[in-house]
């Protein structure tokens, strides 16, 4: 790995949401759960503007006011005020990404608790702040919301819940939390089956937060694997530290992820940011680009990586650049760069 490089490229292989929004996989089980309850979930998603084609991508971003507003109207419409809780139920840690991996290989439970802190604004959502208070007998995992979302019970619901399955999951037998605080608006009969989906005592509170016995912090998750901590807390570290937030960056981004998968286009990069190919393309004709200049830089920048390193067949090459045959490769790299891509490796030889 080269200094100011990522994997041998310029940046990293995907995109950080931007400030307003969260994974699409935050969907899960939404589609099942209002088809169970009567109801067509399309044309609810699309009354908050959210692709339905999102519940088939989880890794797509989709805007986090929109999955708020329609989590509440769900509660308000099916008469379910605890609608977000039944929704958890159809969904895994794993809704978090490469975040719940990581705190799952960590070697300690603060590991995993300072690398969820760390790391769910990298990959999941940036609307949410956490912090670990620590205290001598009980400590807290907060968290709080950077903007105004409204009315966010459901949503607020749905997370915590999510969260304890994952602490759970690195805890172990071990972690038993102490009690959940939230600042929602529940009714009072409402509270005891709040208390045992969470499985511990639930009070409503003026901040959100997740108490557990201090001891906790030092105990070893059995599911530890220190490389797989180091490769991912790497990879998330230089997403992080990349800061790649203009349009152009994102395209980047999403270009270097999706050549391989044969599937790289405008339609999906825009799908995957939550909005237009219209709107996508207006941003970046601001910026003087289009779609395809970008595909194209990013393919010849690849395509010497991959090049020089010698370690990869042009048949391999072809196939990490999205093309289906090694002389449409050839063409385009010689017309890219005058040379044929075996002019090019045997002159890199030479040298």
């Amino acid at each position: 790995m080269n200094d100011g490089h990522f994997f041998s490229l310029e940046g990293p292989l995907d995109s950080m949401p931007m400030a307003s929004q969260m994974r699409a996989a935050n969907l899960t089980g939404f589609g099942e759960l209002v088809r169970g309850l009567g109801m067509d979930p399309r044309p609810i998603l699309e009354r908050y503007h959210i692709d339905p084609r999102s519940l088939r991508d989880p890794d797509a971003y989709i805007e986090t006011k929109s999955l708020v507003d329609m989590l509440e109207y769900c509660s308000v419409s099916f008469n379910d005020p605890l609608f977000g809780l039944r929704m958890a139920q159809f969904q895994d840690p794993d809704v978090f990404g490469s975040v719940a991996s990581l705190c799952r290989s960590a070697s300690t439970f603060r590991e995993a608790v300072e690398s969820f802190i760390n790391f769910i604004p990298v990959v999941h959502s940036p609307v949410a702040v956490l912090e670990l208070a620590e205290g001598r007998e009980t400590s807290e995992l907060r968290w709080h919301t950077q903007t105004d979302l409204g009315q966010n019970n459901q949503a607020e619901y749905k997370g915590t819940l999510l969260i304890l399955k994952l602490l759970r999951q690195v805890g172990g037998r071990s972690f038993e939390p102490s009690y959940v605080s939230l600042a929602v608006d529940s009714r009072a009969r409402d509270l005891p089956e709040i208390s045992n989906r969470f499985g511990c005592s639930f009070r409503r509170s003026s901040g959100n937060a997740i108490g557990f016995p201090t001891a906790m912090l030092n105990q070893p998750v059995s599911s530890a694997n220190r490389l797989l901590f180091r490769l991912l807390g790497g990879y998330l570290g230089r997403v992080r530290s990349a800061s790649r937030t203009s349009v152009v960056e994102r395209v980047e981004d999403y270009v270097r992820g999706a050549l391989s998968t044969g599937h790289c286009s405008i339609e999906h990069c825009a799908k995957k940011f939550g909005t237009s190919v219209r709107t996508l393309q207006a941003n970046l004709c601001e910026a003087g680009l289009r779609f395809s200049d970008i595909l194209e830089k990013q393919r010849i920048e690849m395509a010497k990586t991959y090049l020089e390193s010698g370690e990869m067949s042009l048949d391999d090459v072809a196939s990490m650049l999205g093309y289906a045959e090694q002389s449409s490769f050839g063409r385009a790299f010689k017309r890219w760069t005058g040379a044929t891509p075996q002019r090019f490796r045997k002159n890199l030889e030479l040298h």
